[in-house]
């Protein structure tokens, strides 16, 4: 089913968005593919791993990764599911417009204040604020995140990392997936 939600929180801004997400976010669908998620070393891949507990992350190596994307009156669904079993889902529900507003996304406990930038056709989410339980975690303290989506060749190419300062790289999983549209 067709629904406006983020093409209305992006506005004019939204044709900027490469078509194939344009779609993605119109009409909804399944991403399937395979990814690949790493830890940092040491104690950075110690922290990663507790990070990627909380994730519902798989172990490092190759895993089958298949997105829900939805829509509904709350807002916009993104269920992620590694091997058919571990279940991440979360709510992003649009604030204003790109002009002067923001997402909050909900998974589990936690909740992220973020905003879009748009590159060359692609979404790269930016966090601004960050709560666990209700309790605002200054982003200094937690983990900074990379998280976008673009399209290559007709696939959608996308990476979620989480780094810390001194420590490096905590936790990554990135792949190229193939799309399945709602109306197709």
């Amino acid at each position: 089913m067709k629904n406006d939600i983020v093409k209305n929180w992006f506005a004019e801004d939204f044709t900027r968005l490469d078509p194939l997400l344009q779609k993605l976010h119109i009409v909804g669908g399944q991403l399937s593919g395979e990814v690949s998620i790493s830890y940092g070393s040491g104690v950075a891949g110690i922290i990663g791993k507790r990070l990627a507990k909380k994730l519902k992350l798989p172990p490092q190596g190759a895993h089958n990764l298949i997105v829900s994307i939805s829509h509904s009156k709350s807002g916009l669904h993104w269920n992620r599911k590694f091997n058919d079993e571990n279940v991440v889902e979360s709510l992003f529900v649009p604030i204003g417009t790109v002009k002067n507003g923001y997402w909050i996304e909900t998974t589990g406990s936690m909740k992220m204040k973020l905003t879009v930038e748009i590159i060359n056709g692609g979404w790269f989410w930016r966090c601004l604020k960050i709560s666990l339980f209700g309790i605002p975690i200054p982003l200094w303290f937690v983990p900074k995140s990379q998280a976008y989506k673009i399209v290559e060749n007709g696939r959608y190419v996308f990476k979620v990392a989480f780094t810390y300062p001194l420590f490096g790289s905590l936790v990554s999983y990135s792949g190229a997936l193939d799309a399945n549209y709602n109306n197709d």
